[in-house]
């Protein structure tokens, strides 16, 4: 009887182990992401219900910033060439430009020419909406800032990239300015491409 006992535990506690094994996705939040509809690099009206679907990873930048964005825009680019490296296709990167008045279609394709990343088709730059709406959109929906100072050409923002499931719902947060965890983005988007939509 104890025998039986004793392997009916391993049993289970290797069935557990196994499971643990095979991975899988946990979020840290579910952050639903609110509609909208902009206009990317390309003139093209890019909305929500089209990036359904795909996983997505999205960032705060524009292109006559000082400071954090070339980081953000170069370490968003090795983070493309290491998914590229894996394998990893189907997928969106979508930068929300945080100073819409300036950044047209064409500055915001030339300033992504710049940083000549591996596949220009996985990105999303997108602008065509107002100040209110692009500040209202980063804190309502990624849990993070977008500030304009009247009079300052400078917009102070956050410098998270947020991972969006294919259910768009932000699920994920990682620092995208310095010590990026390239490893864990491209295993966590591994994860969630392999999961079916919820809706």
């Amino acid at each position: 009887m104890r025998k039986k006992l004793v392997l009916s535990i391993l049993a289970t506690l290797m069935i557990v182990l196994s499971a643990c094994s095979m991975g899988g996705f946990k979020a840290d939040h579910k952050y639903k992401i609110d509609s909208f509809e902009f206009t990317n690099q390309h003139n093209e009206k890019v909305a929500l219900d089209d990036l359904k679907g795909t996983v997505w990873i999205a960032q705060f930048v524009f292109t006559n910033c000082e400071t954090v964005c070339l980081p953000m825009m170069a370490n968003m680019t090795d983070l493309q060439q290491q998914l590229h490296d894996a394998g990893v296709e189907d997928y969106k990167i979508v930068s929300f430009s945080v100073d819409p008045k300036n950044d047209t279609p064409d500055a915001l394709q030339t300033y992504l020419d710049a940083f000549d990343p591996v596949d220009q088709s996985k990105w999303e730059m997108l602008t065509g909406y107002s100040q209110d709406t692009i500040e209202g959109l980063a804190i309502g929906s990624f849990k993070t800032f977008v500030s304009k100072t009247q009079g300052v050409d400078q917009v102070t923002h956050g410098t998270a990239y947020s991972l969006v499931n294919k259910d768009g719902v932000s699920v994920k947060t990682y620092n995208g300015a310095e010590d990026v965890p390239y490893d864990q983005i491209v295993k966590d988007m591994k994860a969630l491409i392999k999961e079916e939509p919820k809706s």
